[in-house]
């Protein structure tokens, strides 16, 4: 895809978050928006895997560690054709396998994630079977920042250097808000770049809303021969809809009719500006 049908592709991938939390009347609105450029590049241009290659033992691996935004996911998932898109008007419904986190009943899921700290330690061990196996597939992970006081990811991370996990590559969506406040006043995890440094990793800072640089920065893995790959991507809460950027409460707010119909006007607007 073209830089320009990937920006498109992201707004109408917005459209369909915002149509779907409304549908199920519960969802995480700010951080599925503001991870939902850094899925667009993954799934539309990076990823090695298909519905048809899910299986394939040599499909690059994608675990996302903040479960919580499903919904930035699933779309994304129904977009490539891992299962039909009116499965979502069921999300979060009596008997549906589309819940508020993802799992592996769903077609495209690699793990049951949402239990924060999880995500980059099963990935460490999936990278590390690659290496033990002498295959080529590539693993990533998407994490909060808010979840980064976990320990478990501090575990994993010193995992990854140790085993010179080069084919793995830990995404940050860095909005730096979670759901009681910002990151600085629940728990300061700051500097990012020079902690995940130390322990041994090769790091890239991007805007996470750049397309072009999520595509440049991934294209350049590995960072350093050796070294696993973080990208700290630089994002907004809420992005792409004015009265939701940076604001704490749709952490997961739900809009009502009028906020929801705001929100699809500003997103056309956009479209018709790209």
């Amino acid at each position: 895809m073209t830089d320009k049908e990937l920006k498109a592709k992201s707004v109408e991938y917005r459209k369909k978050i915002l149509k779907y939390i409304v549908s199920a009347n519960a969802g995480h609105t700010g951080g599925s928006l503001s991870c939902i450029d850094v899925l667009n590049v993954l799934y539309n241009d990076v990823l090695n895997v298909s519905p048809d290659s899910f299986s394939s033992p040599d499909r690059d691996r994608y675990i996302q560690s903040k479960g919580h935004c499903v919904e930035a996911l699933f779309v994304v998932l129904a977009d490539q054709g891992f299962f039909p898109e009116t499965d979502l008007e069921t999300l979060c419904k009596y008997k549906s396998h589309y819940i508020g986190h993802p799992t592996k009943k769903v077609h495209g899921v690699e793990q049951n994630t949402g239990a924060l700290g999880h995500g980059l330690p099963i990935s460490v061990g999936v990278a590390l079977a690659a290496k033990m196996d002498k295959k080529d597939y590539r693993v990533f992970t998407l994490l909060g920042d808010g979840e980064l006081p976990e320990g478990s990811n501090w575990e994993a991370a010193l995992t990854a250097s140790h085993y010179k996990l080069d084919n793995l590559c830990a995404i940050i969506d860095n909005n730096k808000l979670q759901i009681t406040g910002t990151n600085a006043e629940v728990c300061n995890t700051d500097p990012l770049d020079a902690k995940f440094e130390s322990f041994g990793w090769a790091v890239k800072q991007v805007d996470g809303h750049d397309v072009k640089a999520l595509k440049e920065a991934f294209d350049s893995m590995p960072f350093e021969p050796g070294k696993p790959n973080l990208i700290i991507a630089h994002t907004i809460k809420g992005k792409g809809i004015s009265f939701m950027e940076n604001s704490v409460k749709w952490h997961h707010g739900v809009p009502n009719p009028e906020q929801y119909q705001s929100a699809i006007t500003e997103l056309d607007v956009a479209l018709t500006n790209i």
